[in-house]
């Protein structure tokens, strides 16, 4: 099973790539597949790529579902 997550862009870097948070955490990731991406877009993420952008408000609902699954 694959699992992709929403996160929110924080930075633009050249050479297609860009920093994403997701829930405070940065990393690196190729934005190669998006066009006009801009800091504060949230995309889906999976394996180190964005593969599309989402709603931020359905992103919001998606990473409150996922923080309510991970509670012990």
């Amino acid at each position: 099973m694959c699992l992709a997550i929403p996160a929110a862009v924080t930075k633009i870097l050249p050479d297609e790539m860009a920093v994403v948070s997701i829930d405070g955490v940065g990393k690196e990731i190729s934005v190669a597949l998006i066009e006009d991406l801009a800091v504060g877009d949230y995309v889906i993420i999976h394996v180190g790529y964005a593969l599309t952008k989402i709603d931020p408000e359905e992103a919001r609902r998606t990473l409150d579902l996922l923080r309510e699954l991970s509670v012990e």
